[in-house]
């Protein structure tokens, strides 16, 4: 406990508060429950040494009253719906304490706090405010009908900000006066907030586990962290960095759908302040609460720098390419090295005899050296060369490997005889062929790196000669990424080099390291072309393709909605994909992931031509409308709702479960009620009522949409609805009137459509009961401007519908003067 100081801080008695109340652990009791087990401790207080909420009047001798109330947790505070129990308190709430003259501290041991449900507050708040009054006006004093519904009123009003998970002590110290009565008041103090055990902000932040800790340095990675309970709506995702220039931070990027029965979120990373980073960089993350700014323990989390090319094709591309002429010199040593040596075979080296093959005098010694090279090479292709593997060569003798070498070099020397005379190069590629399946140090082959290098004539050349050997796999090898070179060729968009390798039987069904086939890759570059090649070539042998999910659990639908190409989108569909699949991971379908991603015509086209399920479910129960709302798009969410979209579903996330204040006193209340429920059954069994209240539901895209994310500016809309914290450029008589003028006119709803940019929403309007009516909302919930609304009636030729909305202007426009004069006039 810390003391009060001997001289005074302020001109005379004070009032102080020594210790505070212990602001979490503490639960708050209903009084169907009984009374409390133990008083409030204090903030200090220990298992061996409990401290109790404590306070003293400074620079005053004699005698004073304390008194301590509820209050709440807003500024200013405001009297309190629960009630302080236990000793010296009163039915009103209210404690009190008389101390002097010698020791004036009050400690209060035994406080419990009793909650009010919420059935019960706006008639304790009222009695609350009616007593205050009285205290200013006398105990006599008589309210008028006007006073009560003045006091009904700000009971409600207040009843509706509470917060009835947190409240705060209210100390107040009075002196007496002359006629020794405690009148004298002095400031009061106010304790900090104290969180009721059971609700989600009582709970201490801890973040228990992530499955990552580090990601690009771009953002976007998605990553999963799990903690103890918070509030959905009440909680952020800090990324931050200290240094000597104020430091950085940022915060991760989720809705409310993303934070899974308050035990786990699922969050995108922020983009570091320094996209340029050259090597590793590590920051800090924590929770941390909007209300209290609460925090946890921070954990790091290190950004890398981006990998622009993670297939790698342009590493090797950069790689340097040998000379076309090398010149063997031998290894050190010469004659006596275990190889050839500068101009002869001796020692141990594998010209056994010492003697010059009669080839190499003939053709030289370098040209020989190079047959013998192929002729080795050629025998460790035959049997399957692999990385840090290299098998027991054959024995050859000094005959055997002179009579192939000799045949070698002939066949060698024809082809580039006959290479000459022709310019075919298959002849030269004829003679090597048993070297195709040869691969260097990143697993590719010949055919691999022709397509890297870009090389269409090449590949073109060697897909002949590979189509040539019988019973080979070698258009299907993959390389240490598990990249077959039709893969590769998707990757660098080589559309006549993909059409060369599906003719010649290049495997579409094999995956990459990331379980894609081409058709994934195609979907997730987004290049048309590409994937136009690829559809003409995937028959119904491959129609499983477009309905199979990668390592990721995401099927070409998916990859291609994430890149918004809406010819890809089609064309896939129209090929067998099917438009309401769900992706493995969390259940998404396409429309899931473009409300998402808030990609509006991507959802429109979804909807509208490809007949996307509106109301699909993901594994949680969430459905395109309650994304819409938790992410705070107006525009989808009217869109959904004119698309068929049902406001009533409900997800599997329990009301009970939610964080929100109207939510968690729907929970207190079903608690009283069973446990009622249950002490009538004990005493009076016949009077149980027969359909006792039911386990609450799950979040409505309503429900979600009241959350403090998407509460200010307004995230979830219904038709007539327009926003309320701006000013709308149409009211609805002017709406009304305006739709009643386009009716009369028959005006073509996709021709107006047109005019104002939502051609893609005139299919989708033109089903709905008042067509004209929903387009124009949608267009001003959108943030259309209404010059370009007038714009396009005048190319309408709707002078009538012109006339009415510059009537409106002006009027509009001398309500504001009106408004500023009245103000200047008041300021005077």
């Amino acid at each position: 406990m810390t003391l009060c100081l001997s001289f005074s801080t302020a001109n005379g008695p004070y009032l102080q508060i020594i210790e505070e109340p212990k602001q979490r652990g503490f639960r708050f009791r209903y009084e169907c429950e009984g009374p409390s087990h133990g008083g409030l401790p204090g903030a200090s207080s220990e298992k061996n040494k409990k401290t109790y909420p404590t306070v003293k009047v400074c620079n005053y001798m004699g005698y004073a009253r304390v008194e301590v109330q509820l209050v709440t947790h807003m500024d200013p505070p405001r009297v309190h719906a629960h009630s302080l129990v236990g000793k010296h308190c009163n039915e009103s709430g209210m404690c009190s304490m008389e101390v002097g003259p010698t020791d004036l501290t009050a400690q209060f041991n035994n406080l419990g706090i009793l909650h009010i449900t919420k059935k019960g507050v706006l008639e304790v708040l009222s009695k609350r405010l009616r007593e205050e009054k009285l205290k200013q006006k006398g105990p006599n004093y008589h309210f008028t009908d006007a006073e009560e519904q003045e006091i009904l009123k700000e009971a409600k009003e207040l009843g509706n900000k509470m917060d009835l998970n947190v409240v705060r002590l209210k100390f107040t110290a009075y002196l007496p006066d002359g006629d020794g009565d405690y009148t004298r008041a002095l400031k009061p103090a106010i304790s900090k907030p104290i969180y009721d055990s059971k609700s989600p902000n009582a709970s201490n932040l801890k973040i228990s586990r992530m499955d990552k800790t580090c990601g690009s340095v771009l953002g976007g990675d998605e990553i999963f962290l799990l903690c103890d309970k918070v509030q959905k709506d009440d909680i952020d995702i800090r990324f931050f960095e200290e240094d000597k220039e104020g430091g950085w931070e940022d915060f991760g990027d989720f809705s409310p759908t993303d934070v899974h029965k308050q035990y786990a979120i699922v969050f995108k990373t922020p983009k570091y302040h320094t996209p340029d980073i050259e090597r590793p960089v590590t920051v800090f993350l924590q929770l941390k609460r909007r209300k209290g700014s609460d925090c946890s323990e921070p954990k790091q989390f290190t950004y890398v720098p981006h990998v622009q090319d993670k297939e790698e094709v342009q590493r090797k591309k950069k790689k340097p390419l040998p000379h076309s002429f090398d010149p063997w010199n031998g290894p050190p040593g010469g004659a006596a090295g275990t190889g050839r040596g500068p101009g002869n075979f001796g020692g141990s080296g594998r010209g056994g005899n010492g003697k010059k093959p009669q080839l190499c005098e003939l053709l030289g010694d370098d040209f020989c050296a190079d047959c013998l090279d192929f002729e080795v090479a050629a025998v460790l292709a035959k049997v399957s060369l692999r990385p840090h593997v290299v098998p027991p060569l054959p024995p050859l003798t000094a005959s055997m490997l002179q009579n192939r070498a000799t045949q070698t070099a002939r066949r060698t020397a024809r082809a580039l005889l006959d290479y000459c005379s022709t310019g075919d190069v298959c002849l030269l590629l004829a003679v090597q062929r048993q070297l195709y399946s040869v691969q260097d140090e990143n697993g590719d082959t010949p055919l691999h790196l022709a397509i890297i290098h870009q090389q269409p004539a090449v590949v073109q050349q060697l897909v002949y000669m590979i189509s040539t050997i019988p019973q080979q796999q070698i258009l299907n090898i993959r390389n240490h990424m598990s990249q077959t070179p039709l893969h590769l060729a998707v990757i660098t968009k080589q559309h006549k080099v993909l059409d060369c390798l599906l003719k010649a039987g290049a495997d579409p069904t094999l995956v990459d390291r990331d379980g894609r086939s081409v058709l994934h890759l195609a979907a997730d570059i987004g290049d048309e072309f590409v994937l136009r090649v690829l559809l003409t070539h995937l028959k119904e042998n491959y129609s499983h393709l477009f309905n199979t999910a990668d390592y990721h659990g995401l099927h070409p639908l998916h990859l291609a909605v994430k890149k918004g190409g809406e010819r890809c989108l089609r064309a896939l569909v129209l090929c067998g994909a099917r438009v309401n699949a769900a992706e493995l991971k969390s259940g998404n379908t396409a429309l899931h992931i473009a409300v998402r991603e808030n990609l509006f015509k991507v959802a429109c086209m979804l909807i509208t031509e490809l007949k996307a399920d509106v109301n699909a479910s993901t594994f949680c129960g969430n459905t395109p409308l309650h994304l819409a709302a938790s992410l705070g798009s107006p525009t989808l969410c009217s869109m959904l709702v004119a698309a068929g979209a049902r406001k009533d579903l409900e997800n599997d996330e329990p009301l009970f479960l939610s964080s929100s204040d109207e939510e968690d006193d729907d929970k207190e209340d079903e608690a009283v009620e069973e446990m009622s429920m249950q002490q009538q059954i004990a005493s009076s069994p016949s009077e149980v009522p027969k359909n006792p209240r039911k386990r609450a539901g799950g979040h409505t895209p309503l429900d979600l949409a009241r959350c403090q994310k998407v509460r200010n500016p307004p995230h979830f809309l219904p038709l007539t609805a327009s926003f309320p914290t701006a000013k709308p450029q149409m009211d609805i008589e002017t709406l009304s009137k305006l739709c009643g003028i386009l009716s009369q006119a028959n005006v073509p709803l996709r021709q107006l459509a047109e005019k104002l940019g939502m051609l893609t929403l005139a299919d989708l309007y033109q089903e709905s009961p008042s067509p004209c009516q929903h387009l124009l909302e949608n267009y001003q919930l959108g943030g259309g401007q209404l010059e370009t609304l007038v714009e396009a009636l005048q190319s309408l030729g709707l002078n009538e519908g012109v006339k009415l909305l510059r009537q409106t202007e002006l009027r509009d426009k001398a309500q504001s003067t009106g408004s500023s004069n009245i103000g200047d006039s008041q300021g005077e």
